[in-house]
């Protein structure tokens, strides 16, 4: 082949590659390819910077910037880790004891909401159902400002009774996080619908013996996941928690790691003890999970014959 004939197949070929290229990126019912690299793309961005907090936790040095070496001295064995420090242990132990306070009460209140809001029937439904839903789409900020002007500003029972500290964290935090359990809890109940209740009733059930014996056996799933959550929202929540606090027995772990983050003479226990709150809430997420994944397997609104197979043997 002559040079002028290789010069001018040459353009086609590339020409033809690139077309291929560009049909390939964009075919409509391919892969998702470009998303796919989008989505690590971002996933790496926003937790980069978190597991090198994280790893700066088990640094040898009193550097959080500089890495000197692997160690566990800021987690057990310095006597300014998170395990000597009494001011640590304080923090750990008021977002534990407030997480479990949220989540016990919490839990409870949002499952009779939920059932009462999808049960009910007439003038009222719908702004009830808005009202439950207005503290997930309230600025969190202003929540905490609204609550502090009440607990101050209102001097008759039951809010004169409120003192800031843990009582007024844990209404401030219970405020907020029943919704959470409203929404799980309801979209479970929705996905049920009526047939295994009606089914109990049929077999002479009363109303609550048709709660206990067939409604919350299916709602445990939920119940689980809504639990778990609240558990996490309330283990690093902040501003709420931060505007009913009373004094340095209140402090929290997000409160800890606000007041000193930028000090310049903290060391890598605070990155200890802001590892331990990422690993609570991830281990509260992933069990919320796995719990309504793995407990409703095999669970569903299946029908009033279904129903009747499931509860023909108790005598209610």
């Amino acid at each position: 082949m002559s040079d002028a004939a290789t010069i001018t197949a040459t353009p086609r070929a590339q020409g033809g590659t690139l077309a291929r290229f560009w049909g390939w990126a964009r075919n409509p019912w391919g892969k998702p390819r470009f998303l796919v690299v989008i989505t690590w793309t971002y996933m790496v961005w926003a937790l980069a910077p978190v597991l090198l907090a994280m790893a700066f936790s088990f640094n040898n040095g009193r550097s959080r910037s500089v890495w000197q070496g692997f160690s566990l001295q800021w987690w057990t064995s310095n006597a300014g880790s998170i395990k000597n420090d009494p001011q640590y242990l304080s923090a750990l132990e008021q977002s534990l004891r407030l997480a479990a306070g949220d989540m016990l009460v919490s839990t409870p209140l949002g499952i009779a909401l939920a059932i009462g809001l999808t049960r009910w029937r007439g003038y009222g439904q719908k702004p009830a159902n808005f009202l439950m839903l207005f503290p997930l789409v309230t600025p969190e900020l202003v929540m905490a400002t609204s609550l502090f002007m009440v607990f101050t500003q209102i001097t008759v029972e039951p809010f004169a009774a409120i003192h800031f500290g843990t009582t007024a964290q844990l209404v401030g935090q219970v405020t907020f996080s029943v919704s959470y359990v409203v929404v799980i809890v309801r979209s479970r109940l929705l996905s049920i619908g009526k047939e295994y209740e009606e089914a109990a009733r049929d077999l002479g059930a009363t109303p609550f013996g048709a709660l206990r014996l067939a409604l919350f056996p299916l709602l445990y799933p939920a119940m689980f996941a809504g639990a778990m959550i609240v558990f996490a929202t309330s283990i690093d929540d902040f501003v709420v928690t931060q505007y009913m606090s009373g004094g340095s027995s209140s402090t929290t772990i997000p409160m800890l790691i606000y007041g000193n983050a930028r000090g310049g003479t903290t060391t890598p226990a605070l990155n200890a003890i802001a590892t331990v709150m990422v690993v609570l809430t991830l281990v509260s997420v992933a069990l919320a999970f796995i719990g309504y994944r793995f407990l409703g397997r095999g669970q569903s609104g299946g029908g009033t014959q279904g129903a009747m197979q499931d509860f023909g043997a108790f005598e209610l």
